[in-house]
């Protein structure tokens, strides 16, 4: 079995099936990729809050790539298995002005740099964050000719933030183009389901992947198989939001578990707000009793009880 190397230098800013491929490898191929933070290394273990708002938006949401898979045709699935992310000591978690899901209530810029171990991240001393590094960005060539956003995900993937992402799992992403042109990017130390405050713990990492082709078998959107230990929460704080929009029912539950992590430690709000961004899961509870839907969000009670 063939292994590659790409380099973080080997990176794009943008979705276009007309880039030139930094790699061209098998069907069955192993690949070693070099991910740079979701900055594109403006920020820093020593970055501070202003260094948020000088940020570069041209320059955000690198992915390295693209690789060109052999053989790889419109209508195949390109099956990636993820063997391996392993991140940096230090990760990055913002508020960034305009972005995120209560954007409205947190108009400031805010930053907290976590220093990363192998079982946990710590967001503020004392704050400990269960580590489950992820891939954010992972996808292939739109069909659609010309440059594409990064940030939105699509049907061939992209800046989708599934947190299952993990060593272990297996994603199945729809080919457009010849040759697939995969890119990768964008990880995580640790999420929350939502990402609710636009940012994770956003980190650099290595992550080691293999690539394989199925022809008999086709998707029109991503698909993914998740290993036994992708899932979490037992003792969970969970709050609800309900009503007829399922995106307002969202801040509600988001709202009501800021104020529940304020009222149990004392964190200011937006502190509060960062922390469901990097560990509380949104789910979708019931969608079916008319004309009322509900939103919970789980926060595990150990990161919280007995406060900080």
């Amino acid at each position: 079995m063939l292994s590659f190397h790409l380099s973080k230098s080997q990176a794009h800013l943008v979705w276009n099936n007309h880039l030139e491929p930094v790699l061209h490898v098998p069907n069955h191929a192993t690949i070693e990729v070099e991910i740079t933070n979701a900055s594109g290394g403006q920020l820093s273990p020593t970055s501070q809050t202003e260094d948020v708002r000088q940020l570069d938006f041209s320059r955000v949401n690198p992915v390295t790539g693209p690789i060109y898979i052999d053989d790889a045709e419109p209508g195949d699935t390109l099956v990636v298995d993820i063997l391996a992310v392993d991140v940096d000591n230090w990760g990055w978690t913002a508020n960034i002005p305009g972005f995120g899901l209560l954007q409205d209530m947190f108009p400031h810029p805010h930053l907290r740099i976590s220093q990363i171990t192998d079982q946990y991240a710590e967001l503020l001393p004392g704050l400990r964050i269960p580590v489950q590094p992820f891939i954010g960005t992972i996808g292939v060539a739109l069909p659609q000719d010309g440059d594409h956003s990064l940030v939105p995900p699509r049907a061939q993937g992209g800046n989708m933030d599934i947190r299952h992402l993990v060593a272990g799992s297996r994603l199945y992403l729809p080919v457009a183009v010849k040759g697939a042109l995969l890119s990768l990017g964008d990880t995580h130390a640790a999420q929350g389901d939502g990402e609710v405050a636009g940012t994770a713990i956003e980190t650099n990492a290595m992550v080691t992947i293999r690539v394989h082709l199925e022809k008999n078998f086709s998707v029109t959107l991503p698909q993914l198989e998740t290993p036994p230990h992708s899932q979490r929460h037992g003792h969970a704080w969970v709050t609800t939001g309900i009503g007829p929009d399922l995106f307002e029912a969202a801040r509600q539950a988001t709202r009501h578990m800021v104020s529940l992590i304020c009222h149990r430690t004392g964190l200011p709000a937006i502190d509060a707000y960062l922390l469901t961004s990097v560990a509380a899961d949104l789910k979708i509870a019931e969608i079916v009793d008319v004309p009322n839907w509900v939103v919970t969000m789980h926060l595990e009670k150990q990161i919280i009880d007995g406060g900080i």
